[in-house]
């Protein structure tokens, strides 16, 4: 399974990032941008997660610690939340449209969707994005993955945080009434 596993996540998440790559050209500009700092602190903490995730062994504090047996059962597992998560948030950036962007922004005429996955969580990209992280996390097995999970979510939720104090302050008691309706990350609960 090993041999797979430094193979098809890969390719899953290459493919991911090609597309989100390509997908970024044709975009809104922005009226309103995150900080550089904050968007560097951001993207360290991810590439952090990225190296525990992938790393072939990590060796350190007991990070190579299994916590699911290795076993067809949890590999195959993990392809599929790894899959379906990565599709979710495809999925919810193509509805978003020209108003996407890397950055927490305000673009111009910036649209409030609420529909498709949008009607499901608010930021299903983050969402499809963890449960990527949870996919690979479970697939592989040992507590170096529960950690990048950690910081991926850690990382995000800051994200959402700010996020969504933007689009209040942009949409006013229109985004209000969305986040009374529709959770955040995990629908009806978060």
């Amino acid at each position: 399974m090993q041999y797979v596993y430094n193979y098809l996540f890969p390719a899953m998440w290459i493919s991911y990032l090609v597309y989100w790559w390509t997908m970024s050209a044709n975009i809104k500009s922005p009226v309103r941008t995150e900080a550089t700092l904050s968007r560097l602190i951001r993207s360290i903490l991810l590439i952090f997660a990225v190296v525990l995730i992938w790393l072939p062994r990590i060796p350190f504090l007991l990070l190579d610690l299994r916590f699911l047996p290795q076993s067809d059962w949890c590999f195959w597992s993990g392809v599929i939340i790894t899959a379906g998560g990565l599709s979710f948030s495809i999925w919810a950036r193509s509805l978003l449209g020209k108003n996407w962007s890397q950055a927490v922004t305000v673009k111009e005429d910036h649209q409030l969707i609420t529909s498709g996955a949008y009607a499901l969580v608010r930021h299903p990209i983050y969402t499809g994005f963890i449960l990527g992280f949870v996919g690979s996390s479970v697939a592989l097995g040992e507590c170096r993955g529960l950690i990048a999970v950690a910081f991926v979510f850690g990382v995000l939720l800051y994200k959402l945080r700010l996020e969504d104090k933007w689009l209040h302050d942009q949409f006013g008691k229109s985004y209000e009434i969305y986040c009374q309706r529709v959770s955040a990350l995990i629908p009806f609960i978060l």
